[in-house]
């Protein structure tokens, strides 16, 4: 059985997303290209159309080096203006203990500033950043309770919203930068979820019942 492919970066703009697979294709690595207009997203739940290229999560680190790689080439020819430049030596490193927040070739041009200002950054510190930042984005996201009563609320009263906010809950994952995918939230909110996911299911059934009901004792016309 072939490994799943799954979703490596995220662009709005086709021809971005486009370009990084061409380049991983070009380097050996499979990729895909897919498009999603109805992604769903507890803090965003409308989203414009959006474009996935996806790998092989054991491919992630290789897809990163590689992607490194590329945008090294054009830190010569970067604008002295350039938004980076300004930044603080403890700036830049926030760049290199967080690239999953950054750009690739932000990340590059902040391993060469820090070069040119006597910083180092050897193997064994980007290894060990990698690990902690692993570490972090591990730990559960915090569920506004809002949203938990919204979802009961939605659930009871036969909402698909309900339905579809207590998948999230349950069900939601998120993808680290080395490949590896876990659930979103903390085993609490996902028995949440889990409990709304169920209510909205008894709650639509219901709604069915009582509309065929009403309109079998009250009939149109």
């Amino acid at each position: 059985m072939q490994p799943e492919l799954i979703t490596f970066q995220t662009f709005e703009d086709p021809a971005m997303a486009q370009n990084l697979a061409g380049i991983l294709t070009e380097t050996g690595i499979e990729a895909a290209l897919e498009e999603n207009t109805t992604v769903y997203n507890l803090a965003q739940v409308n989203q414009p159309k959006q474009y996935f290229v996806k790998i092989k999560s054991g491919d992630f680190e290789k897809a990163r080096q590689v992607l490194n790689d590329y945008e090294s080439r054009f830190t010569d020819d970067v604008e002295p203006g350039y938004y980076l430049f300004d930044f603080t030596e403890a700036e830049l490193m926030e760049i290199i203990a967080k690239p999953d927040e950054w750009s690739a070739f932000d990340y590059v041009l902040a391993k060469k500033l820090l070069a040119w200002r006597g910083v180092t950054v050897d193997e064994a510190a980007e290894k060990q950043f990698g690990e902690d930042r692993i570490k972090e984005l591990k730990k559960p996201e915090r569920t506004e309770n809002t949203w938990i009563m919204f979802g009961y609320i939605f659930a009871i009263c036969g909402g698909v919203l309900g339905f579809f906010i207590g998948w999230q809950l349950w069900k939601g994952q998120k993808t680290l930068p080395n490949g590896e995918q876990i659930y979103t939230y903390s085993p609490g909110d996902r028995q949440s979820g889990r409990h709304i996911f169920y209510l909205s299911i008894a709650g639509l059934l219901m709604a069915i019942i009582y509309k065929v009901l009403y309109l079998t004792d009250h009939p149109i016309g």
